[in-house]
């Protein structure tokens, strides 16, 4: 791995247009932010002996575009559960906000406003997209036994997540949507149902796994500007996605994992010009179009292969067998008689069978 520590000044500063800078020193792995919303240490978590996760140190920057990239089998998810309390660590401390989150459940963490979306899109099927929308509200009076009892002490909260409801859904174009059962919808919609339902709780963190992953490209552009209006909004997003034209165009700092370690980090021209993550994980053809690099691909398969020096040694027994059965299918075919046939065909193998005999007792 390239030593990123000797990146130029550009590496601290925010990637699509500038803007302030990011980092408080030079872009390397666990370098230190200038304002950071979460923050992790010595966070490890293991499989079986194997050592899915090995994080001496990672800060993700408050205000910006985050992008988690790194082959399959990264850890990049096994992270993102550690850090939502949807897994537990080995070892290991982290922060959002200052207060530290080791032992929080999950449902507490979102309480907090650090909220995810999920790789495989999570949808109760056979509830409308207004009631999945009002599920992700937090602090609902009418969550409570009694209270849910006396409907005057939750009503007017229920009608103000409603609105807040039909804001979010309207835009994110699917306000006509609203009273279909959510299983109904398309992969891609539902990835924007997932989003959209993460706003419910006002959060100050967003982490989006593979968001664009099963999307149709139709959707895709849509989920892209949604993505960066949350950071216009005032929202940090941690996203993981593979789609590095996705990661170059919106992302302000990426942070590169392999084999459950933090390899690499910086803006995103940067890194994806470390030639060392060129050549481990984006590969020789980042600056092509996905279509050229398919159709050479292909036209490499079609490619006639020189047979001219190589040489085939036929079987002469078994090419004269080969001759005998079409003529005896031909025969057939013209009426011939079948027992004949059979009885001849007897004889050859008792031939062959003799032949083959007399030729091993002369090489003996």
């Amino acid at each position: 791995m390239a030593d990123t520590s000797q990146t130029s000044p550009d590496a601290v500063t925010a990637g699509p247009g500038g803007g302030a800078a990011i980092a408080a020193e030079p872009a390397a792995p666990g370098c230190k932010k200038v304002d950071p919303i979460l923050t992790a240490s010595d966070v490890t978590r293991e499989f079986g002996g194997l050592k899915a996760v090995d994080v001496p140190h990672i800060e993700i920057p408050r205000g910006k575009i985050t992008a988690l990239i790194g082959p399959n089998g990264a850890g990049k998810t096994t992270l993102f559960n550690l850090l939502t309390g949807f897994d537990s660590p080995n070892s290991g401390s982290w922060e959002f906000n200052g207060t530290s989150l080791a032992g929080v459940p999950a449902h507490k963490v979102s309480q907090m406003g650090e909220v995810r979306t999920f790789q495989l899109t999570k949808v109760l099927g056979r509830m409308t997209v207004m009631e999945s929308m009002k599920l992700g509200a937090r602090q609902q009076k009418g969550e409570h036994f009694w209270a849910a009892l006396l409907p005057p002490i939750w009503r007017g909260q229920e009608k103000a997540n409603e609105q807040r409801a039909l804001v979010l859904l309207e835009r994110f174009g699917l306000l006509k949507k609203k009273d279909d059962f959510a299983g109904s919808m398309s992969g891609g919609q539902r990835k924007l149902l997932e989003m959209a339902r993460a706003l419910m709780c006002d959060p100050q963190l967003v982490m989006l796994d593979e968001p664009m992953a099963g999307v149709n490209p139709a959707l895709k552009q849509s989920l892209l500007g949604h993505i960066v209006g949350l950071k216009e909004s005032g929202v940090t997003v941690l996203f993981v996605e593979h789609d590095m034209h996705m990661v170059h165009s919106i992302a302000d700092w990426v942070i590169v994992m392999a084999e459950g370690k933090v390899v690499a980090e910086g803006a995103p021209e940067v890194v994806m010009e470390d030639p060392a993550v060129v050549d481990a994980y984006l590969g020789s053809n980042k600056d092509r179009d996905l279509g050229e690099v398919i159709n050479d691909i292909r036209a490499g398969r079609k490619k006639k292969i020189d047979v001219s020096d190589v040489s085939i040694e036929r079987d002469q027994a078994v090419l004269d067998a080969q001759e005998e059965a079409v003529e005896a299918a031909d025969e057939l075919a013209e009426g011939g008689d079948a027992q004949s046939l059979v009885d001849r065909t007897e004889e050859a193998v008792h031939h062959d069978h003799e032949d083959g005999t007399d030729e091993g007792k002369g090489q003996a």
